[in-house]
């Protein structure tokens, strides 16, 4: 992860669920996930996109598509305008915006214009709101009441761009499955880690529709992700054990001893310290002066039963 890009990894998956997932995730992150962006500005003094600004270096349409670039974080659903208001000569930036309470302007650096000298106005209103997907000129026409505004079409999507790759995977003796690598960039108003949320949230929650009474058809051929990963830290806890894995032939014990203790299953020394004495008495043959035998071979190397003080 760094900034906004952040890489994902999702498996393993069944052959031919990383595409199936992967295109699903990719299409909602670039076109489903709310973003606030600009959709009108009120210029003072000008009444359509091809005018000029006296002493201004940039065109409406230029300071327009500039507007576009804004980083904006938003809250609430709803209108909210910011005021742009500059008299001074000089290069004006995003952070000579006034926003309301509730709106964070992310990225006080992008050039908006240039003001050539002192005296000269700039007075501009921009309206900015929470959406998603794009939103034309023609749709916003419908709805405008303000003659005006200049309305700006606008893609409220906080995603940049999503990729994703699919490779090999195996899990035990299965190797013929998928593993997902997704990389996901955002403009910083939403964190790729939480757009993917959002994501596998709204996937949920519309495949949730064909299922409404949770019923399980065929439960057998559907994968369980969170026994998949229960059965994963498992065989990650039996290849530790295998690597501290002493066999207890070493502690020299009498046969009598040591064949209860094969015959009990307690093959390893690591083994044979997570036993309690009840549990090594309940094994067939194992009495008290093998108990005792036990004790003192472990107390030679620093160990002992479990439960032992």
């Amino acid at each position: 992860m760094e900034g906004n890009v952040s890489s994902f990894t999702v498996g393993p998956l069944p052959r031919g669920y990383g595409v199936t997932i992967g295109n699903s995730l990719r299409r909602i992150l670039l076109s489903s996930i709310p973003g606030t962006r600009v959709t009108g500005i009120k210029v003072k003094g000008v009444n359509h996109e091809y005018s000029t600004i006296p002493g201004v270096k940039d065109t409406v349409i230029d300071i327009i598509l500039n507007l576009k670039g804004l980083v904006l974080s938003k809250k609430d659903i709803g209108v909210e305008w910011l005021k742009l208001k500059k008299k001074e000569a000089g290069v004006v930036l995003a952070s000579d915006i006034k926003a309301p309470a509730g709106v964070e302007i992310l990225n006080n650096d992008l050039y908006i214009t240039e003001i050539d000298r002192d005296g000269l106005e700039l007075d501009i209103d921009i309206r900015v709101e929470k959406g998603v997907g794009y939103l034309t000129q023609e749709e916003l026409m419908e709805r405008e009441e303000d003659v005006e505004v200049l309305l700006v079409d606008t893609n409220f999507s906080p995603v940049l761009n999503v990729k994703y790759e699919i490779e090999k995977a195996r899990f035990g003796d299965m190797v013929n499955l998928d593993s997902l690598e997704m990389t996901v960039t955002t403009d910083g108003s939403i964190s790729p880690v939480d757009a993917v949320k959002f994501s596998g949230a709204m996937l949920t929650s519309y495949f949730s529709i064909f299922n409404e009474e949770s019923l399980q058809v065929e439960g057998q051929f559907i994968s369980d992700v969170k026994d998949l990963i229960s059965r994963e830290k498992e065989e990650v806890k039996e290849e530790l054990e295998k690597e501290t894995y002493t066999p207890i032939e070493v502690m020299g014990l009498s046969p009598r001893t040591l064949n209860a203790l094969i015959n009990g299953d307690i093959l390893s020394i690591e083994k044979l310290t997570k036993c309690t004495e009840t549990k090594l008495s309940s094994i067939k043959g194992f009495g008290k002066k093998a108990m005792t035998e036990i004790r003192t071979s472990l107390g030679e190397r620093g160990l002992k039963l479990l439960g032992d003080d």
